[in-house]
């Protein structure tokens, strides 16, 4: 029984021909993107404010634990397609118990960039071996 080739699995798209795979999760982040309102939203260039330091703020207002944790949850998974994104997880994933107002704008930003960046793909291509 053959299957043909893969199109979709896990939230990621595939492409494939002979000599190269392309992967990406263009549908995936559209649909995070609706399901936070972000879908309209500015885009902006880098996931990161240069030098962005973020710190426990014990002064700043609470921003819901639960949403912010699912906006974490949902970046992470696009990581494994994005990993421009990675950094930017990785800072605000230390706040995701006790987030507060700054954490809640860096996230947004990562969703920004999301917005910017869904037509990217990773292209995995075949090695030609020589024998020489």
């Amino acid at each position: 029984m053959i299957l043909g080739k893969m199109k979709y699995f896990l939230g990621v798209e595939v492409l494939q021909n002979s000599d190269e795979i392309y992967v990406c999760q263009r549908k995936y982040a559209h649909e995070v993107l609706e399901r936070f309102g972000m879908d309209r939203s500015n885009i902006v260039k880098n996931p990161i404010v240069p030098c962005c330091k973020l710190s426990k703020d014990e002064n700043g207002a609470k921003v819901d634990a639960s949403m912010f944790k699912q906006v974490v949850d949902n970046l992470m998974y696009l990581t494994t397609n994005k990993p421009d994104l990675m950094y930017g997880v990785s800072l605000i994933n230390r706040f995701m118990f006790c987030p507060k107002d700054q954490h809640w704008l860096v996230a947004k930003r990562l969703l920004k960039y999301t917005k910017e960046t869904t037509n990217l793909e990773i292209l995995y291509k075949k090695w030609a071996v020589s024998n020489s």
